[in-house]
Protein backbone atom coordinates (compact mmCIF):
# COMPACT_ATOMS: atom_id res chain seq x y z
CA UNK A 1 0.00 0.00 0.00
CA UNK A 2 1.63 2.64 -1.08
CA UNK A 3 1.00 6.32 1.67
CA UNK A 4 2.56 8.67 0.06
CA UNK A 5 1.11 11.70 -1.58
CA UNK A 6 2.42 14.52 -3.16
CA UNK A 7 1.19 17.12 -1.15
CA UNK A 8 -1.29 18.52 1.02
CA UNK A 9 -4.41 19.36 -1.78
CA UNK A 10 -4.25 15.40 -2.69
CA UNK A 11 -3.73 13.99 0.24
CA UNK A 12 -7.13 15.90 2.07
CA UNK A 13 -8.76 15.43 -1.75
CA UNK A 14 -11.44 13.35 0.45
CA UNK A 15 -12.39 15.72 3.38
CA UNK A 16 -16.20 16.99 2.01
CA UNK A 17 -18.56 18.71 3.32
CA UNK A 18 -19.62 17.70 7.27
CA UNK A 19 -16.61 15.99 7.99
CA UNK A 20 -15.15 15.65 11.29
CA UNK A 21 -11.67 16.00 11.49
CA UNK A 22 -9.36 15.83 14.39
CA UNK A 23 -6.56 18.32 13.94
CA UNK A 24 -2.97 17.65 16.18
CA UNK A 25 -1.22 20.71 17.76
CA UNK A 26 -0.71 22.61 21.04
CA UNK A 27 -1.47 26.56 20.62
CA UNK A 28 0.51 26.59 17.07
CA UNK A 29 3.13 24.09 17.97
CA UNK A 30 2.53 20.78 16.06
CA UNK A 31 -0.64 22.16 14.48
CA UNK A 32 -0.63 20.17 10.35
CA UNK A 33 -0.73 24.22 9.11
CA UNK A 34 -0.22 22.15 5.20
CA UNK A 35 -2.96 20.77 5.35
CA UNK A 36 -5.39 23.35 7.26
CA UNK A 37 -4.31 25.52 4.34
CA UNK A 38 -5.34 22.92 1.64
CA UNK A 39 -9.06 22.72 3.68
CA UNK A 40 -9.21 26.59 3.22
CA UNK A 41 -8.35 26.51 -0.55
CA UNK A 42 -10.66 23.44 -0.55
CA UNK A 43 -13.60 25.28 0.48
CA UNK A 44 -15.02 21.84 2.88
CA UNK A 45 -17.72 23.86 4.94
CA UNK A 46 -19.83 22.36 8.31
CA UNK A 47 -17.11 20.93 9.42
CA UNK A 48 -16.72 19.46 12.64
CA UNK A 49 -13.51 20.63 14.06
CA UNK A 50 -11.88 18.49 17.24
CA UNK A 51 -8.69 20.16 18.10
CA UNK A 52 -6.64 21.49 21.57
CA UNK A 53 -7.61 24.81 20.99
CA UNK A 54 -8.67 27.05 17.58
CA UNK A 55 -5.50 28.84 16.58
CA UNK A 56 -5.54 32.40 16.12
CA UNK A 57 -7.19 34.51 13.69
CA UNK A 58 -5.01 34.90 11.26
CA UNK A 59 -3.26 31.46 11.25
CA UNK A 60 -4.14 27.66 11.64
CA UNK A 61 -7.41 26.78 12.60
CA UNK A 62 -8.35 30.72 12.69
CA UNK A 63 -8.53 30.47 8.85
CA UNK A 64 -11.07 28.04 8.77
CA UNK A 65 -13.24 30.17 11.05
CA UNK A 66 -12.47 33.28 9.28
CA UNK A 67 -14.07 31.44 6.06
CA UNK A 68 -16.73 30.09 8.17
CA UNK A 69 -16.09 26.58 7.30
CA UNK A 70 -16.74 25.12 10.31
CA UNK A 71 -20.39 24.10 11.83
CA UNK A 72 -18.69 23.03 15.34
CA UNK A 73 -15.62 23.62 17.45
CA UNK A 74 -14.86 21.12 20.32
CA UNK A 75 -11.70 22.11 22.62
CA UNK A 76 -10.60 22.97 25.64
CA UNK A 77 -9.19 26.47 25.02
CA UNK A 78 -10.21 29.03 22.75
CA UNK A 79 -8.91 32.46 24.18
CA UNK A 80 -6.36 33.78 21.75
CA UNK A 81 -8.96 33.89 18.68
CA UNK A 82 -11.05 37.24 17.88
CA UNK A 83 -13.14 35.87 14.94
CA UNK A 84 -13.98 32.39 17.36
CA UNK A 85 -15.64 34.46 20.12
CA UNK A 86 -17.52 36.72 17.69
CA UNK A 87 -19.18 33.59 16.01
CA UNK A 88 -19.68 32.21 19.32
CA UNK A 89 -21.52 35.26 20.92
CA UNK A 90 -23.48 35.96 17.66
CA UNK A 91 -24.67 31.90 18.00
CA UNK A 92 -22.95 31.19 14.18
CA UNK A 93 -21.15 28.30 15.61
CA UNK A 94 -21.28 25.43 17.79
CA UNK A 95 -19.35 25.21 20.09
CA UNK A 96 -18.30 21.96 22.93
CA UNK A 97 -15.94 23.16 26.06
CA UNK A 98 -13.95 20.30 27.80
CA UNK A 99 -11.34 19.63 30.20
CA UNK A 100 -8.04 19.16 28.49
CA UNK A 101 -7.62 15.98 30.12
CA UNK A 102 -10.65 14.60 29.26
CA UNK A 103 -10.44 16.07 25.32
CA UNK A 104 -6.94 13.68 25.53
CA UNK A 105 -9.02 11.17 26.75
CA UNK A 106 -11.21 10.59 24.58
CA UNK A 107 -8.97 11.05 21.73
CA UNK A 108 -7.18 7.74 23.32
CA UNK A 109 -10.42 5.85 23.79
CA UNK A 110 -10.76 6.44 19.91
CA UNK A 111 -7.26 4.99 19.06
CA UNK A 112 -7.89 2.09 21.41
CA UNK A 113 -11.77 1.01 20.16
CA UNK A 114 -13.34 1.99 24.06
CA UNK A 115 -16.20 3.90 23.21
CA UNK A 116 -16.35 5.48 26.22
CA UNK A 117 -14.49 6.61 29.63
CA UNK A 118 -15.29 7.64 33.01
CA UNK A 119 -13.58 10.59 34.66
CA UNK A 120 -14.25 13.12 37.56
CA UNK A 121 -13.30 15.95 35.45
CA UNK A 122 -16.36 18.52 35.79
CA UNK A 123 -18.39 16.69 37.74
CA UNK A 124 -19.75 19.77 39.56
CA UNK A 125 -19.54 21.88 36.68
CA UNK A 126 -21.16 23.01 33.15
CA UNK A 127 -19.22 20.21 32.00
CA UNK A 128 -21.51 18.09 33.97
CA UNK A 129 -25.16 19.02 32.72
CA UNK A 130 -26.68 15.92 30.65
CA UNK A 131 -24.77 13.25 31.23
CA UNK A 132 -24.79 10.25 32.82
CA UNK A 133 -23.00 9.77 36.09
CA UNK A 134 -21.44 7.02 38.14
CA UNK A 135 -20.38 6.27 41.57
CA UNK A 136 -17.38 4.36 42.17
CA UNK A 137 -15.91 3.88 45.80
CA UNK A 138 -17.85 6.44 46.85
CA UNK A 139 -16.59 8.96 44.39
CA UNK A 140 -19.01 10.27 41.26
CA UNK A 141 -17.62 10.25 37.54
CA UNK A 142 -19.70 11.15 34.46
CA UNK A 143 -19.48 8.92 31.13
CA UNK A 144 -17.96 10.91 28.34
CA UNK A 145 -17.62 8.85 25.13
CA UNK A 146 -15.31 8.76 22.74
CA UNK A 147 -14.92 10.50 19.35
CA UNK A 148 -15.87 9.23 15.74
CA UNK A 149 -13.66 11.24 13.84
CA UNK A 150 -13.77 10.94 10.08
CA UNK A 151 -10.27 12.14 9.48
CA UNK A 152 -7.43 12.86 11.74
CA UNK A 153 -4.20 15.56 10.39
CA UNK A 154 -1.32 15.43 11.89
CA UNK A 155 2.58 16.93 11.54
CA UNK A 156 5.12 15.12 12.49
CA UNK A 157 9.11 16.16 12.53
CA UNK A 158 10.10 12.92 10.57
CA UNK A 159 8.37 9.73 9.03
CA UNK A 160 9.10 6.91 6.39
CA UNK A 161 7.11 5.80 3.77
CA UNK A 162 5.46 3.24 5.73
CA UNK A 163 4.21 6.15 8.02
CA UNK A 164 6.09 5.36 10.94
CA UNK A 165 6.10 9.28 12.87
CA UNK A 166 8.51 10.93 14.97
CA UNK A 167 7.49 14.44 16.77
CA UNK A 168 10.08 16.71 17.62
CA UNK A 169 10.37 18.11 21.31
CA UNK A 170 6.48 19.96 22.26
CA UNK A 171 4.70 19.18 19.24
CA UNK A 172 4.37 15.61 20.72
CA UNK A 173 1.66 16.76 22.27
CA UNK A 174 -2.23 15.70 20.79
CA UNK A 175 -0.71 14.69 17.95
CA UNK A 176 0.01 10.96 18.78
CA UNK A 177 -3.20 10.56 20.52
CA UNK A 178 -4.90 11.77 17.45
CA UNK A 179 -3.12 9.80 14.96
CA UNK A 180 -4.69 6.71 16.32
CA UNK A 181 -8.16 7.89 16.42
CA UNK A 182 -9.27 9.03 13.37
CA UNK A 183 -10.74 6.65 10.78
CA UNK A 184 -7.89 7.70 8.15
CA UNK A 185 -4.98 9.48 9.45
CA UNK A 186 -3.19 12.00 7.77
CA UNK A 187 0.47 12.76 8.43
CA UNK A 188 2.53 16.04 7.01
CA UNK A 189 6.33 16.33 7.97
CA UNK A 190 9.12 17.73 7.76
CA UNK A 191 11.36 15.14 6.30
CA UNK A 192 10.56 11.88 4.61
CA UNK A 193 13.21 8.78 4.74
CA UNK A 194 13.34 5.42 3.81
CA UNK A 195 11.46 2.26 5.69
CA UNK A 196 14.53 1.02 8.14
CA UNK A 197 16.05 4.57 8.81
CA UNK A 198 14.07 5.56 11.66
CA UNK A 199 15.23 4.03 15.19
CA UNK A 200 12.48 1.79 16.31
CA UNK A 201 12.87 2.87 19.65
CA UNK A 202 12.19 6.63 19.57
CA UNK A 203 8.94 6.60 16.88
CA UNK A 204 5.80 7.94 18.75
CA UNK A 205 3.25 6.86 16.10
CA UNK A 206 3.66 3.30 14.55
CA UNK A 207 2.65 3.18 10.99
CA UNK A 208 -0.58 1.07 11.09
CA UNK A 209 -2.05 3.99 12.42
CA UNK A 210 -1.50 6.36 9.44
CA UNK A 211 -2.36 6.07 5.74
CA UNK A 212 -1.43 9.21 3.98
CA UNK A 213 1.45 10.95 4.72
CA UNK A 214 3.11 13.84 2.86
Amino acid sequence: MNKVYKNAEEAIHDISDGSIIMLGGFGLCGIPENCIAALVKKEASQLTCISNNAGVDDFGIGLLLKKKQLKKMIASYVGENSEFERQLLSEELEVELIPKGTLATRCMASGYGMPAIFTPAGVGTEVAEGKEKRIFNGKEYLLEYAFDADFALVKAWKGDTSGNLIYKETARNFNPLMAMAGKITIAEMEELVPPGELNANEIHTQGIYVHRIF
